[in-house]
């Protein structure tokens, strides 16, 4: 049941994450990969608030394992912030990491801190 559970998360998220993308790059004519960055945090935060609520295995399976882990992607991270750096965009490569970083911790926390007021 949870690999059901995971695998209908992951169903969700990996869409939601491409249309997030392609809808904010599109809305950004530089170099930097603002769509990734987008669904990166948009992902911190939402694990954020969710692993501060009563456990709940099922929920975490759905929503926290499968919904975010197709929604995040590091990989995708990982690749742009090289491409970056390879195509002579080192200071928007070093932004990628450090901001990527910096709120990501900052909207996972953010989370946390939103489902405890709500609890």
């Amino acid at each position: 049941m949870t690999l059901l559970l995971v695998a209908l998360g992951a169903a969700v998220g990996a869409p939601v994450r491409y249309l997030t993308d392609r809808a904010v790059q599109a809305r950004h004519d530089s170099v930097f990969p603002w769509g990734t960055f987008a669904v990166n945090v948009l992902g911190c935060l939402l694990l954020g608030f969710l692993v501060a609520l009563p456990a709940d295995g099922g929920l975490m399976a759905l929503a926290g394992t499968g919904f975010c882990g197709a929604l995040t992607t590091y990989s995708t991270f990982g690749y742009e912030t090289v491409r970056l750096a390879e195509t002579g965009a080192r200071p928007a490569a070093v932004l990628n990491v450090v901001a990527s970083i910096g709120a990501g911790l900052g909207a996972a926390w953010t989370g946390m801190v939103l489902a405890q007021a709500l609890l």
